[in-house]
């Protein structure tokens, strides 16, 4: 990992900040002005920084010993020195701090998940310790993992809350680091769209293990509770339904396409990977919802093997994580109907395999 400490993936698209900067009253577009400032000089820096791993290394783990949680968060005090005091330990108790608290059970809610669902030591496979850091400088908003640690902004309160409310926001930018330690997709175009993807799925995938959810019990939306009630909207990103979690007088209308007739090209966004990363979260949601049960039982097993496996390489696109999605499904789940419901999935967002 000596290469992440560059690599810094936030939650919320460009395309947002951008709209309330040219939309909003004056101070949440000096709030957006901020924080897109903030975030650019290292958006253009993740496109190739993920760290190569050769193809089928694994993690090396520890063998032998049991996983040992270490989550710590830190408070930032609205400054951006890094990672700021610590205020909560594993062993320590609940500070009284909202956005200490929820950062500390949500990183810890990640970690439970991928060792309960995957056997997975943490996001690096290897007994990583997880560090958040909350309070970052003032009206910042967004969330970040910068390859060491999470990051939350206290938002603008007109129109985002604390960035630390929504545990599927939190396992999605950890997962950011399982990507970054196994296929290392490069962030640009249909690669960084499925790197975004890959984000949305497990994260929703935590809040549906944390809240005993099956999957036609989820509501798959991304960042629901984010929004104040000022905002018409209800999520960042729906997975069910892309193109439908806003549309509001200062954000703009939710311009996430859900099939490949409507994939956005284009240079911003790194080639739109907060954008077109509906289209391969649209096809999980199909499959997960066709298969059934517990997400992370079925569909998200799949999903799993396919991004630890050697055939996911970092310039993998649409069609090639598709396929080997189809393959990972007939392996996993001989004799059912996994691998249509997969293919069916894929094939209804235009991309057949």
């Amino acid at each position: 990992m000596n290469r992440q400490s560059v690599c810094r993936h936030g939650v919320l698209p460009p395309h947002i900040l951008t709209n309330i900067a040219l939309n909003g009253s004056r101070r949440q577009r000096a709030a957006a002005l901020a924080s897109l400032s903030a975030d650019q000089s290292i958006r253009t820096a993740r496109v190739g920084s993920q760290p190569i791993r050769p193809p089928g290394a694994r993690p090396l783990g520890l063998a032998g010993l049991a996983p040992v949680k270490q989550v710590t968060v830190y408070d930032a005090e609205h400054g951006t020195r890094l990672p700021g005091r610590r205020v909560r330990g594993e062993q320590d108790p609940p500070t009284g701090d909202v956005a200490v608290d929820e950062a500390w059970q949500y990183i810890s809610d990640t970690w439970d998940f991928y060792l309960d669902a995957y056997e997975r030591d943490s996001i690096d496979g290897n007994g990583m310790a997880l560090d958040g850091s909350v309070h970052y400088s003032v009206d910042y908003d967004n969330a970040f993992w910068d390859g060491r640690r999470m990051v939350f902004g206290d938002g603008d309160q007109e129109i985002f809350e604390r960035f630390t409310k929504c545990v599927d926001v939190i396992g999605h930018e950890l997962t950011h680091g399982v990507t970054d330690n196994e296929a290392g997709l490069i962030y640009w175009a249909q690669s960084g769209a499925l790197n975004e993807s890959v984000s949305d799925v497990f994260g929703s995938m935590v809040k549906q293990y944390v809240n005993d959810q099956k999957a036609d019990q989820a509501d798959w939306l991304i960042g629901e509770g984010l929004f104040t009630p000022e905002v018409q909207g209800v999520a960042l990103r729906s997975m069910s339904a892309p193109g439908t979690a806003y549309d509001d007088p200062v954000l703009g209308k939710d311009p996430q396409p859900a099939d490949m007739d409507h994939y956005v090209r284009g240079i911003d966004d790194n080639g739109g990977v907060h954008i077109n990363s509906g289209i391969p979260n649209h096809a999980f949601y199909l499959a997960a919802t066709n298969i059934g049960g517990f997400a992370w039982e079925g569909a998200g097993l799949i999903w799993y093997a396919t991004l630890t496996s050697p055939w996911i390489r970092r310039t993998t696109q649409f069609r090639g994580f598709a396929m080997v999605t189809a393959h990972q499904a007939e392996a996993l789940f001989p004799g059912t109907d996994a691998g249509d419901a997969v293919r069916e999935a894929w094939a209804e967002v235009g991309i057949p395999v």
